[in-house]
């Protein structure tokens, strides 16, 4: 076999006698790195840190990963303002999280004859979030809804990178400030940011099942050891 040292440096064509000799004495464990090679190639090296770097790495690698999330949006063409605000919020919070969000206008009944409610409405919300995000595909009719779908003008591992740093600059500020009177207040904010979080979660849930009702109506390859120390 073609042995590699623990530095990275050859050491040359060796049986694996020698090699596992190597092995012992460096204290450390025999890797194949290359089993299609002619010869195989192998490397002392320590095979548990080994394993562990490459698992942080994968972490870190997990973390910096941003997946594409499309939210939706669910409308009536004759919503009432308060409802429209809270909804247009919603789209607010999903734009600036860095996520695409689907805009659905359900039409009932007689409402399938005015789509251009819709589509003014539509309109209303592209223009009201305009600087948070744009028309990525333009309104269209899909049977008896009209959909649209918004971008965000914020890339989403930029959302996820500005969010980190504020909790991490909340929670410096938070440890700064860990005794008497400060920390209480400040676990008092904290728990109420979880509320706050809790009942927006729960809102866009009922919201869903709402609107749901009202349609109804109408890694790496990691090498193999060849043998560890005794």
């Amino acid at each position: 076999m073609r042995l590699v040292g623990p530095s990275g440096e050859q050491v040359g064509i060796v049986p694996l006698a020698k090699a596992l000799e190597l092995a012992q004495e460096y204290d450390l464990d025999l890797v194949e790195v290359a089993a299609t090679a002619r010869p195989p190639v192998c490397k002392l090296m320590d095979y548990g840190k080994f394993k562990y770097e490459s698992a942080m790495k994968a972490r870190e690698a997990r973390k910096n990963q941003a997946h594409t999330v499309i939210k939706e949006m669910k409308l009536r063409p004759k919503i009432d303002p308060h409802d429209y605000d809270t909804k247009k919020g919603h789209v607010v919070r999903f734009l600036k999280q860095g996520d695409k969000v689907k805009i659905t206008i359900m039409f009932r009944g007689r409402e399938q004859s005015r789509p251009e409610l819709g589509f003014r409405l539509l309109q209303r919300l592209a223009n009201d979030v305009q600087d948070l995000g744009f028309v990525e595909s333009s309104a269209k009719q899909d049977g008896r809804n009209m959909i649209m779908v918004l971008g965000p003008h914020k890339k989403k591992t930029e959302a996820m990178a500005e969010a980190r740093a504020i909790a991490d600059a909340r929670k410096a500020e938070r440890q700064g400030r860990n005794t008497g009177p400060d920390a209480a207040a400040d676990d008092d904010d904290a728990a109420l940011e979880a509320e706050n979080a809790a009942a927006e979660a729960e809102a866009d849930e009922a919201d869903d099942d709402a609107d749901d009702a009202d349609e109804t109506d109408a890694e790496v390859e990691q090498p193999t050891e060849v043998a560890q120390d005794a």
